[in-house]
């Protein structure tokens, strides 16, 4: 049986009310020839101790313990654990997720000549037990080679990937604009095609401390954003995006850029919005949204920065 060695890539930072039993479920995979490559982010609690229990008490799953210098971020922390990865394949990992037995050989068993997989997984709460939603309640999941589809958008979570090692080199530096498994699926859309695998592989915890919220749950410290922050925001996110060297359909790309680019100059932005609209199938493929909300969507693109920033229209609308 051919078994080639994954690498799991996991990040932490204070994640110990959560860790060991992520842990319980990585060292418990049925696939037989792995490393986990922990990376700590200067934890102020009981985080890298209990990484060293296990490393310790697994010595056959070759658990190797990094502790940051300094605080890089979440984006930089797993920037620095891929690039310590040595596997042949390479998946990434939350510290509070509880992943299925038989995660990774179903993943290496799938993903075939695509250089990216990724599969479903199932919202838990705090302590563990099934909401009843799954991300494919909440998001269209892509498979195929068209990097339009993340331009606005992403579906492809980070806990949920495994990729092949010859994408490295077209990966680049991260950017802390765009978060690393989105920048992830746009490299290997440009790259090669992904596949999503319609099993929810990961219970997905949803906590108050989380780094994402897809649920958009309520936080005490929650705050919404301004519509122009949301603007630049997106045309920060586009800017990294289209000047990123290994692009397919570049002229596409910048004609969006230099729309979007021509909105904050401003007071309306009719052409962008007409090229989202007339291209709206792929560009809003991920929102699980009605035709009409989505169209909706659209129409917010007609206004341009210079009428958002006026105080009547500089809300979150």
């Amino acid at each position: 049986m051919n078994t080639p060695l994954v690498s799991i890539a996991l990040c932490t930072y204070n994640g110990a009310a959560y860790l060991a039993e992520q842990l319980d479920s990585l060292v418990g995979q049925s696939y037989p020839n792995l490393e986990i490559i922990a990376v700590d982010d200067r934890s102020g609690d009981d985080t890298v101790d209990i990484l060293r229990r296990y490393a310790n008490n697994f010595p056959h799953r070759n658990i190797r313990i990094y502790v940051n210098d300094e605080n890089l971020g979440y984006t930089r922390n797993f920037e620095k654990a891929i690039g310590l990865c040595t596997g042949e394949y390479i998946a990434l990992s939350d510290q509070d997720d509880i992943w299925e037995t038989d995660k990774i050989s179903m993943m290496l068993g799938l993903i075939g000549e695509n250089i990216l997989a990724y599969h479903d997984s199932a919202f838990v709460d705090e302590d563990g037990k099934l909401t009843g939603k799954k991300i494919s309640d909440v998001r269209n999941c892509y498979s195929g080679n068209n990097s339009r589809v993340f331009l606005f958008e992403n579906c492809v979570l980070g806990h949920a990937t495994i990729f092949k090692r010859e994408m490295l080199q077209f990966v680049g530096r991260f950017n802390d604009t765009v978060i690393h498994d989105r920048w992830l699926a746009y490299v290997a859309t440009n790259n090669g095609s992904i596949l999503f695998v319609d099993k929810p592989l990961v219970k997905y915890r949803q906590h108050r401390n989380a780094n994402t919220n897809i649920l958009q749950q309520e936080r005490a410290n929650t705050k919404k954003s301004s519509s122009i922050h949301k603007m630049r925001f997106q045309l920060d996110i586009a800017t990294v995006l289209v000047n990123y060297p290994f692009n397919k359909d570049l002229a596409f790309k910048q004609k969006l850029l230099g729309l979007m680019q021509q909105r904050m100059e401003s007071y309306t932005s009719f052409r962008l919005a007409y090229f989202i609209f007339i291209h709206r199938k792929v560009l809003f493929y991920i929102p699980r949204k009605s035709a009409l909300s989505k169209f909706n969507i659209v129409l917010k693109f007609i206004w341009g920065y210079k009428i958002k920033s006026l105080s009547l229209f500089n809300v979150d609308r």
